[in-house]
């Protein structure tokens, strides 16, 4: 009957070991796979929240600068012209 037992010490020794190695496998697999899509993404050319930001901060402020300069020309040219004519 001890062999009985020994036999099943034995398998479940086999059987934790072998699901440690996968365990690390695993881990091993993930952090390799995890590396390349950092290396992916640090190769495209995202920008940052910030950088996004500024840029839309300085578009909306020349868009507003446009309509007051086109606001200014139609004034002047309402003054040169004040019948409409073309």
């Amino acid at each position: 009957m001890q062999t009985d037992n020994r036999l099943f010490d034995d398998l479940v020794k086999l059987v934790n070991g072998a699901a440690g190695t996968f365990a690390g496998v695993a881990r091993e697999a993930e952090s390799g796979a995890r590396e390349r899509v950092r290396e992916w993404i640090g190769g495209l050319d995202f920008v940052s929240r910030d950088e996004f930001e500024a840029v839309k901060a300085m578009a909306a402020a020349a868009r507003d600068e446009a309509d007051a300069l086109k606001a200014r020309l139609d004034a002047l040219e309402a003054k040169l012209n004040p019948q409409g004519n073309a």
